[in-house]
């Protein structure tokens, strides 16, 4: 019996248990589309956020607080360093000599609510403090207005550069928003420049903000965490001048010769090597997930696929008896398991593009057609088709046919 011969005598054999066949199908398909959705979900968040990290340049490095991780890491207890203070940042300012252009930068709030007029933002608004090198660092670019001057930045002045949404909300599309007065938890803020349009990033769009001068976000927030973001003309250079400022900032520390830094130095790459640990775990999530699924659905259609052998058992002797071999019926059955997987492979991988899209879309994130995800969910149907269609496959070639003959 021929491949084609054999498809035609499963689908027959499909065809007479359809609901039996469709809730197998079902259990599979969303063992698939758990794992399609969940791998291309994360693939396009991933590749969203990692164009962001893109386009702040390879050309720029940070200097932050160390993360306070507690804990234990093989028995040895972690050290737990105290944030950057403000004062540490100036004595670093003065003494860095390296060839980069250096901010200090500081995030106030994500939750503010701006109000001009009778009109009121959402209270979801992101404000930013940072120096006059913030927006040449950051690579901002001004639609209209102009930068803080040095005098706003080194005291503090009330004045401030919204995002392009903000603009929008605020003023609509013909006023004219530079010098006009806007209220931020009370505080009046003079508008002196318009941000270009940025484009969202991880679910939230980044012209939602506001940018106000370093020393008013520190009044406006006292406790700030602050972090120094450098610059560098030549990438060439990058990792010569992250070795002079970690010198710089371990001897303001007093970090010992040898120990752990009690700061973090970190360029985009870093930051990316983190994202791809972290999409690693979520993708091991994923497997696991679809693993236990595919494994509960192959025990159901194994159960099915035996249950069958039992109904079929005249008929299998009937068609050993006309000349069929046990091959022919180790074949036929494991063709219909085979088939029964990849109707719920395929269904799973159109709900798995469908739920990785629509997750992808809401988080800002492009999509991407995952093939590689695709060929993978097609291939574990197949393999869970022959893993549970091979017991029972055997079973029925293995029967005697003139025992079967007498099966009522």
């Amino acid at each position: 019996m021929n491949l084609f011969q054999l498809i035609l005598e499963s689908l027959g054999s499909i065809k007479s248990n359809k609901l039996r066949v469709f809730l197998s199908s079902a259990i599979i398909s969303i063992g698939i589309s758990s794992l399609v959705g969940i791998l291309t979900s994360i693939d396009g968040i991933k590749s969203s956020v990692t164009d962001s990290f893109s386009n702040l340049g390879s050309n720029i490095y940070t200097i932050e607080s160390s993360r306070g991780d507690r804990g234990r890491n093989r028995g040895v207890k972690k050290k737990n360093n105290p944030p950057l203070k403000y004062r540490e940042i100036k004595m670093f300012l003065n003494k860095y000599n390296g060839i980069g252009l250096v901010s200090v930068n500081t995030w106030v709030t994500g939750t503010a609510e701006l109000k001009y007029k009778s009109t009121t933002t959402n209270p979801n608004i992101s404000v930013a403090a940072g120096d006059i090198n913030y927006l040449k660092v950051k690579n901002f670019n001004l639609k209209s207005g102009r930068n803080f001057t040095d005098i706003e930045s080194n005291n503090g002045i009330n004045v401030g550069i919204l995002g392009s949404k903000i603009k929008e909300k605020l003023f609509g599309e013909n006023e004219n928003p530079i010098n006009k007065i806007i209220k931020a938890r009370g505080v009046n803020i003079r508008i002196i420049g318009i941000l270009e349009e940025e484009g969202s990033s991880f679910g939230r769009s980044i012209d939602d903000r506001m940018i106000i001068p370093l020393e008013t976000g520190r009044r406006l927030r006292p406790s700030s965490n602050f972090e120094i973001e450098i610059k560098v003309s030549n990438p060439a250079e990058l990792e010569n001048d992250m070795g002079i400022s970690s010198k710089v900032m371990s001897i303001i520390r007093q970090d010992p010769i040898g120990s752990e830094k009690s700061f973090d130095v970190l360029r985009n790459e870093s930051l990316e090597e983190e994202l791809s640990e972290i999409t690693l775990y979520l993708k091991i999530g994923g497997f696991t997930i679809a693993f236990i699924t595919l494994l509960g659905a192959s025990i159901g259609l194994m159960n099915i696929m035996l249950v069958s052998v039992t109904e079929r058992t005249r008929e299998i002797g009937i068609r050993k008896s006309i000349g069929a071999t046990p091959q022919d019926i180790k074949n036929q059955f494991l063709t219909e398991a085979i088939l029964i997987c990849q109707f719920g492979g395929f269904g799973g991988v159109i709900l798995g593009l469908i739920f990785g899209m629509t997750v992808t879309s809401f988080m800002g994130g492009t999509f991407v057609i995952p093939w590689l995800w695709i060929l993978v969910g097609i291939v574990l149907s197949t393999i869970v088709g022959i893993i549970s269609g091979f017991i029972p496959a055997n079973k029925a070639s293995n029967l005697d046919p003139i025992e079967s003959l007498r099966y009522e």
